[in-house]
């Protein structure tokens, strides 16, 4: 049966597209580089702030070192903690739907690449108080995803086993980190990435709309009924 669900938070819950070029194209830009075109956002996401700092500096430069890496995640952190929510929403029917799960028994939580800080504040802006049962950032201590270490202690704050949880979200980086940690994955559509790399990073199941997650709780949460 299904006891909880575990969601990436940027490209799933959340859209900031908008909000993340901004931020970066904002720090590039003062910095002396040229932007980056948004659409090109939605391919550099994924594995936490460092690795997008490098993407972008590829992209609008070429070559760079460790300082201008440094320089311009400094400028980048400094523009999101100032206005974190900028251009931020969460996507349609997704509120509905963590009411919805929560309605069942479903524990909800949160496991995102973005900082820790940065992940609750988007979290407690978007979403009401008791929504979600742990809501877990990057942290130094905890290797980013996709490795599975998140994912699994997600789960033990959550008090259930990996094999009860579905892992929710739009990219290869979290398909990876779902099926690593043994949990019932889901790739959504409406989020950073295709069809094409959802299938071919083994998600289990692929949603174009969020009330197909509330389904698909019920389904395997039958099936497990049934055969009990």
């Amino acid at each position: 049966m299904i006891r909880a669900c575990i969601f990436d938070l940027d490209g799933t819950l959340a859209d900031t597209l908008q909000s993340l070029a901004w931020f970066g194209n904002t720090a590039l830009e003062r910095n002396g580089f040229a932007p980056v075109e948004t659409e090109a956002y939605k391919q550099m996401v994924g594995n936490g702030a460092d690795r997008l700092i490098r993407r972008m500096l590829t992209r609008s430069v070429g070559s760079f070192d460790e300082e201008t890496v440094l320089r311009v995640r400094k400028t980048y952190d400094d523009l999101y903690a100032a206005t974190p929510l900028y251009r931020t929403v969460s996507y349609p029917g997704i509120p509905e739907l963590v009411k919805a799960l929560g309605e069942r028994g479903i524990l909800c939580a949160v496991l995102s690449n973005k900082p820790d800080a940065m992940t609750q504040l988007v979290i407690q802006a978007l979403f009401p108080e008791g929504s979600f049962a742990s809501v877990l950032g990057q942290k130094d201590a905890i290797p980013k995803k996709p490795a599975p270490d998140g994912a699994l202690l997600t789960a033990e704050r959550l008090g259930v086993l990996p094999e009860e949880c579905l892992y929710i979200g739009d990219t290869n980086v979290d398909m990876q980190t779902g099926n690593a940690a043994g949990m019932h994955t889901i790739g959504v559509l409406w989020g950073f990435r295709d069809r094409k790399e959802l299938e071919e990073s083994h998600a289990a199941e692929i949603v174009s709309e969020a009330s197909e997650i509330l389904k698909i709780a019920d389904r395997i949460g039958i099936a497990g009924r049934n055969a009990e």
